[in-house]
């Protein structure tokens, strides 16, 4: 079973914290979220509630979390008014799944963010935001997953030590179809079957090698 970084007891209070933070950095300080999640990862705050410090995950509100992260970066020192928010925003959700996520995989915020920017979060507020919380890491962990795995293609590509381009010329496959193949853009499973038989020639492999289960 997982160790997590710090107790549930605390968990509700991390999830509101964040989840304020990033209204109050949007909708009060009109800030990008992106921008305000990079100046978090890179100051001790971040570090500090991923260990579930209780001084910044219980002991300040999400408003004073996020004053205190950007004046340690030097960005601004004069400050909005907190907001009166009556009912929880997409905004307040990011922040608020992002904290779940986190706590629920012992990944770093840094780590969840190369998976997944904070405005590819907030598209998933109309599908997700009265799912379980769980939903959301394991879309997380799929998509991890998914990135991390290396196509066939850019195996035998990078083994036989050729471009990208050079792919393309000695095959007449376009470049940017090889780009799409490799970053699972396109599926190389239905490509065009003289598509399939150039690449397979010029790796000296079965068609069947280039294909995704």
């Amino acid at each position: 079973m997982m160790t997590r970084a710090y107790s549930e007891l605390y968990l509700e209070d991390a999830m509101n914290n964040l989840g304020e933070a990033f209204d109050y950095a949007a909708n009060a300080c009109n800030m990008d979220k992106d921008l305000f999640m990079s100046f978090f990862i890179n100051t001790d705050m971040s570090y500090s509630f991923e260990r579930g410090n209780p001084m910044v995950i219980a002991g300040m509100s999400g408003t004073e979390l996020v004053q205190k992260t950007l004046a340690k970066c030097g960005y601004r020192t004069d400050f909005p008014d907190p907001l009166d928010m009556l009912v929880p925003t997409k905004d307040f959700w990011c922040g608020w799944i992002l904290a779940y996520a986190q706590w629920s995989t012992g990944y770093t915020f840094r780590r969840i963010t190369k998976i997944i920017t904070i405005k590819e979060i907030e598209t998933l507020y109309p599908t997700l935001h009265e799912a379980p919380e769980e939903r959301f890491v394991d879309m997380l962990k799929r998509r991890e997953k998914a990135e991390n795995l290396e196509t066939n293609l850019r195996v035998l590509r990078v083994n036989k030590g050729i471009s990208q381009a050079e792919l393309a010329r000695r095959t007449g496959v376009s470049l940017r179809s090889i780009q799409q193949y490799e970053q699972k853009q396109k599926d190389i499973n239905k490509a065009q079957a003289l598509t399939l038989y150039n690449l397979a020639k010029e790796f000296d492999c079965s068609v069947e090698a280039l294909m995704e289960i």
